[in-house]
């Protein structure tokens, strides 16, 4: 009975939205509104560095050459383009639930790209190789349901990689942290009069601030299913977890 539960990634925040309904709007909303910003937000909050990152990350948790990629909330992207250097992009398909995000991609990239949600995959069981997801599992409503989805369309063997930032273990490094992405990113990126952007990143953060801990993802990713599951954390605050369908 108690794995019927739903397993948020945090609690509700009335300050965006009340029920799941309304938080699968709110998301679709703002992601379709700042669309057109959001790889100069990005570019920024990561310092150049999340190109390189990106692509460690996908080789670490076990993507190669010629293998399928189901990249979920690909947004602009930016995950996917990395994956595409490593295995070839007719290979990729991009999933997200933001119709302005995938107009993004589409001008960047070739794959394959299908608007749908991160919890309702379009995907045949066991057809992929490997799934990836890159900042996106915070918007979520049921962690637990989200990576029984996972596990159910990667082959026997198949890998997961879920990209995350999470709360800083040092006060002042959080504190810090916030007014970077609350402050600066949106002024360096040119977006500090927008808004829709504002708003985002003020979503954002408090997604970060609220999250569970990484303790409790890694458990619910075992609690469903998968095997060899660990973490691999950078600058305290940058998460990497990684998995694999039992064979």
């Amino acid at each position: 009975m108690s794995e019927r539960i739903p397993c948020p990634p945090h609690p509700v925040l009335p300050d965006y939205y009340r029920t799941k309904g309304e938080h699968r709007q709110f998301v679709r909303s703002i992601f379709d509104k700042t669309a057109c910003y959001y790889d100069r937000i990005n570019a920024v909050f990561s310092l150049g560095s999340g190109k390189w990152y990106r692509r460690w990350m996908l080789r670490m948790a076990g993507l190669r050459a010629g293998q399928t990629l189901l990249d979920v909330a690909t947004g602009t992207g930016l995950v996917a383009q990395e994956a595409a250097t490593i295995t070839d992009a007719a290979n990729i398909i991009g999933l997200d639930m933001s119709a302005g995000m995938l107009g993004q991609c589409r001008d960047k990239l070739p794959i394959q790209v299908v608007l749908a949600d991160a919890q309702a995959l379009p995907v045949a069981p066991a057809s992929m190789d490997m799934l990836s997801m890159g900042y996106a599992l915070r918007h979520v409503h049921d962690l637990r349901a989200t990576f029984a989805g996972y596990l159910d369309v990667l082959k026997p063997g198949g890998h997961v990689l879920i990209l995350e930032i999470g709360r800083a273990d040092n006060r002042l490094v959080q504190l810090l942290l916030r007014f970077y992405l609350g402050r600066v990113v949106p002024l360096l990126s040119g977006v500090a009069a927008s808004q829709d952007s504002r708003r985002l990143m003020a979503y954002y953060w408090d997604t970060i601030e609220e999250c569970v801990p990484p303790a409790r993802i890694l458990d619910t990713m075992q609690s469903v299913g998968f095997s060899k599951v660990r973490k691999h954390t950078s600058f305290g605050v940058f998460h990497a977890y990684m998995a694999e369908r039992p064979l």
